[in-house]
């Protein structure tokens, strides 16, 4: 049976070695990993970037931003979907039609709203509380078969099933596939450079704590060099690294970068201190995300080239959706 694996990200500035490991890198190895007749879809989730103030000419850029570095960490516009959410109208159509199916109540229990709004809830915008519904239209529209997710997405993922299968019993017709997690090796959780129990981010004020793949080489291995670490040398265990944040986070950079596990990385420089180990990661760093920047960069001269695969993967995404979307119309009622 072949699959549709679809999978997206908000078009954010600054992206840094957190998201290229955490879901870029992933993606490549999915689409070189798919069969004849898988399909995979990945988007820009520009209509989900909404759910919070933006800055139009900042979110505009970022979109053309983004596409450039996934094109240039190795996904290809000929083997995968690569497209925008606003491209798709069909997607906005058919978040409208899902919203008459999802409960309040599924809604009141999604984790990530209450963790976004704070204590702000109030004054949270409509789009951050119902955003959940947005994503299900992700899924359900493309009739995805399997959807990566990490742990803070699990619970998204059984709402779009929830709708899915609520619709479908509700009308009497098998509109929508049930779309199934994708499991594959969790996505190491890249730390900050600067203190190793909060994840690497484009929002903490220190530019040190973060490798940005628009970073020089120099500038890359002087954050290597510069990264928070102890003193005591390398353990031939990763039980070893179990009180040591800094330690373990450079360590899993290493093993990830390099293809290796974390065991593999710890018996080559076990008894090794960070005067070893710190150049050693640099070199490989400044050789694996180099050839990125060098790409991004090349890419973004050409803004043309950028527009046309954004229109040519929404030209794909669009014929997908539409036989989805007539399906939902007529279901209700809305076409007949």
């Amino acid at each position: 049976m072949s699959r549709r694996i679809l999978s997206g990200i908000q078009p954010t500035g600054n992206l840094h070695l957190g998201n290229y490991l955490g879901a870029i890198k992933r993606w490549v190895e999915m689409q070189d990993a798919l069969a004849p007749g898988d399909d995979a879809l990945f988007f820009l989730a520009d209509l989900h970037a909404l759910t919070m103030p933006v800055v139009p000419p900042v979110l505009a850029r970022n979109t053309v931003e983004m596409i450039a570095a996934l094109v240039a960490a190795g996904l290809d516009p000929d083997r995968s979907i690569l497209f925008n959410q606003a491209r798709v109208p069909a997607l906005s159509e058919l978040a409208w039609l899902l919203n008459g199916t999802a409960r309040i109540g599924w809604l009141n229990r999604m984790t990530q709203f209450k963790d976004k709004a704070g204590k702000n809830r109030e004054s949270a915008s409509l789009g951050l509380y119902a955003y959940p519904v947005l994503m299900a239209a992700d899924v359900l529209l493309y009739r995805s078969t399997h959807v990566p997710v990490g742990e803070d997405q699990k619970q998204h993922l059984e709402l779009a099933r929830d709708i899915a299968t609520k619709f479908n019993q509700d009308f009497g017709r098998e509109v929508f596939t049930l779309p199934a997690p994708l499991v594959s090796e969790e996505a190491p959780r890249i730390m900050s450079l600067r203190d190793g129990s909060a994840k690497m981010s484009k929002s903490d004020p220190s530019d040190a704590s973060r490798i940005n793949l628009s970073d020089s080489d120099d500038t890359i291995a002087q954050k290597i060099r510069k990264a928070k670490t102890d003193a005591e040398p390398l353990p031939d265990s990763v039980d070893g690294l179990a009180e040591r944040p800094e330690a373990r986070n450079l360590v899993t950079i290493y093993a990830v970068l390099s293809g290796k596990k974390p065991a593999d990385v710890l018996a080559e420089f076990a008894g090794q201190g960070f005067g070893a180990f710190k150049p050693a990661l640099a070199d490989l760093a400044v050789a694996s995300l180099g050839p990125i920047r060098e790409r991004m960069t090349r890419l973004l001269d050409d803004r043309a080239a950028l527009e046309a695969i954004l229109a040519k993967g929404a030209d794909k995404a669009r014929a997908l959706a539409a036989p989805t979307l007539r399906a939902a119309q007529e279901a209700i009622g809305l076409q007949v």
